[in-house]
């Protein structure tokens, strides 16, 4: 496995030498991304309580957040490709400030769901575009370190978020749970403060695809978007739609402890996710992935099986490690893919499979709540899982952990 050092960085990913954005406005924009989801989903039985609508429906309000990113990440990609980061980030942030506030006033579950896909149209943007800014200028064990890192700031929030929304839903009803999406506006603010303007490439829309052609073709590339489609399927599925809904109607948790538990994961996997730089450089991107996905089966099996509420969150540990180890690596692999002028298309690309994953999910698992139960949902996503694991051993390693695969061009 080869591993290529980034010039001029000389604090391992704690600074940021001059010419890179602050690492705090690149975890920043990480964290304001995850928000879309992760303070609602304890919220979610509530909403569907209150305005009166069936359990079925609980994936419509994670997946309609995602649903625009199938088709808007791509085309984001290309967008800050062409007019550079900064010009495509700002815009993003305010759509998704703007609408998160607008749900804490709806009037009923349709206009929720439109504002969710308001808000979703934002957020299509937020968290591939900060590994595309860490791809831009941090290349080989160095951007695997900085992107743990990013995946370490990700998990942390995940960890404080889940319990916050639930707190906020039961201190101040559901509509309280929107109130922290304001973030957005600020974290706006800082990006025209401090991201620099970035290199535009003035092509036309079908050169930058034609560059971005050749990359994408690659057979590891292509594993790594359909990985990414089918753990993202798994997360939004299971542990955002299914999991919540298990925890209230098997073990009657509250608001409040679904949210402490579905933050559980965080803790385990960023102690991974801080280890990532050395993980890769050890053992390479494919042998970690196969590993994330032999702890999605073993997590899963668990959390169909627990009789309790401490072996479920054991079960839950154990998915966090999983997550620690695939997604940072996935989102690696695709950073390193291509260089500066296709990368944002090439993540994109990456995150539009991801956010497919991510609207499919939901509504799987709501469909598996209503046809087989909880239980036996939870044992349909190992055995996918499982086959996950077998699609690895299929694509190999050809070389994409360690750069672009093909060379930079001349500039």
């Amino acid at each position: 496995m080869r591993s290529g050092g980034s010039s001029g960085s000389s604090a391992p990913g704690v600074t940021s030498p001059p010419g890179r954005p602050p690492l705090a406005l690149v975890f920043s924009l990480t964290v304001t991304g995850i928000l879309a989801n992760t303070l609602v989903v304890p919220a979610v039985p509530d909403i569907l309580h209150d305005f009166g609508v069936q359990e079925s429906s609980a994936g419509l309000v994670v997946a309609f957040a995602t649903l625009p990113g199938i088709v808007l990440a791509p085309v984001i990609g290309v967008l800050s490709d062409r007019y550079g980061r900064r010009a495509v980030l700002v815009p993003c942030l305010l759509l998704f400030g703007v609408a998160g506030l607008a749900n804490a006033a709806a009037p009923s579950f349709a206009v929720l769901l439109v504002l969710r896909f308001v808000q979703g149209i934002g957020s299509a943007g937020l968290i591939n575009l900060a590994v595309v800014i860490i791809g831009d200028h941090w290349t080989g064990v160095d951007r695997a370190r900085v992107i743990g890192q990013n995946a370490a700031a990700l998990t942390i929030s995940l960890a404080v978020l889940p319990p916050l929304g639930g707190a906020l839903a039961d201190l101040a009803g559901w509509r309280a749970v929107f109130l922290p999406y304001g973030i957005a506006l600020f974290t706006a603010a800082a990006v025209v403060r401090t991201l620099p303007h970035g290199a535009r490439h003035d092509v036309s829309l079908g050169d930058q695809l034609r560059q971005a052609a050749p990359f994408l073709r690659q057979r590891r590339v292509v594993a790594v978007v359909v990985t990414g489609i089918v753990v993202f399927l798994l997360v939004f599925g299971l542990v955002l739609t299914v999991l919540p809904v298990y925890l209230h109607d098997r073990f009657g948790v509250g608001a409040s402890g679904r949210g402490l538990l579905l933050g559980l994961p965080a803790i385990s996997s960023t102690v991974v996710a801080l280890s990532l730089g050395r993980l890769r450089a050890r053992l390479g991107t494919v042998a970690l992935v196969l590993a994330g996905s032999g702890f999605f089966v073993v997590s899963f099996l668990g959390m169909a099986a627990a009789p309790s509420l401490v072996l479920l969150g054991l079960a839950l540990l154990l998915y966090g490690i999983g997550e620690g180890l695939a997604i940072p690596v996935l989102q690696d692999e695709a950073a390193g893919a291509a260089p500066a002028a296709s990368r944002g298309a090439v993540v994109a690309i990456w995150v539009g499979g991801a956010r497919a994953g991510q609207t499919v999910g939901p509504v799987l698992g709501g469909v598996g709540l209503d046809g087989i139960g909880a239980q036996a949902t939870f044992a349909v996503g190992a055995g996918v899982a499982l086959l996950l694991a077998g699609g690895q051993l299929w694509a190999g390693d050809d070389g994409a952990d360690a750069g672009p695969l093909l060379p930079e061009p001349p500039a």
